[in-house]
C-alpha cells in the first residue's frame, strides 16, 4: 500500500478560493487533511509544491492570493504561479518536477471540477503516477450539483483511471 508519492502538490488553497463568498465544502476538514499530508511529507523529507492561481481577483501579493494561513507553509517549499486551470499550462511545474526527479505525484486542493481535474488529467497524460487521499479536494455548490456530489462524481471518474487512492493512516 502506497502511503506517499515523490511530491505533494497543493493546488489553489488560497484565501480567495477558500472563501469566495461561500466557504469551500467542508473546508475545515479539507485543511486538516492537507496539513496531515504536509506533515507526513515533511517527516519523510519529500518536497511540497504550492500552486497559486493568479487572475484579476487573485493578485500576487494581495490577501486573496495568499495561501490559507491554516496551512503549514515553510520557506523550503516550492511555489508555482498559474493563470489557467491546468497547473502545467505556461508554468515551470513540469521543469520543477523534472529537476526533482518526480515520477509519482500526490494531489490535494481546490477546486475539484476545475483546477484539480485539469491538472490531474494532464499529469496522467504526461505519464506521472498520480495519487490522492479521498476528500482531499473541495469545491462549491454549482447549478447542476451540490459540492458534495461534485466531489464524489470526480473522485469516481479519477479512481483507477487517472489516480490511485492513498489510505490516510493518520
Amino acid at each position: 500500500m502506497v502511503t506517499s508519492a515523490d511530491v505533494l502538490i497543493v493546488i489553489d488553497l488560497q484565501n480567495g478560493v477558500c472563501y469566495s463568498g461561500d466557504h469551500l465544502f467542508e473546508l475545515q476538514n479539507l485543511l486538516t487533511i492537507v496539513n496531515k499530508r504536509i506533515a507526513l511529507y515533511r517527516k519523510l523529507h519529500k518536497p511540497i509544491i504550492f500552486v497559486q492561481h493568479c487572475d484579476e481577483e487573485l493578485v500576487p501579493g494581495e490577501e486573496l492570493w495568499a495561501i490559507n494561513s491554516s496551512l503549514n507553509v515553510e520557506e523550503e517549499d516550492f511555489f508555482v504561479r498559474k493563470t489557467h486551470a491546468n497547473s502545467f499550462y505556461k508554468t515551470n511545474l513540469k521543469n520543477l518536477l523534472d529537476e526533482l526527479a518526480v515520477q509519482r505525484i500526490e494531489f490535494c486542493g481546490a477546486q475539484t471540477e476545475y483546477c484539480m481535474d485539469a491538472t490531474i488529467k494532464f499529469a496522467h497524460g504526461l505519464g506521472y503516477k498520480n495519487y490522492m487521499v479521498q476528500k482531499a479536494t473541495s469545491t462549491l455548490d454549482n447549478p447542476f450539483m451540490s459540492a458534495e456530489k461534485t466531489i464524489h462524481f470526480y473522485e469516481n471518474i479519477w479512481n483507477h483511471r487517472f489516480l490511485e487512492w492513498i489510505e490516510d493512516e493518520s
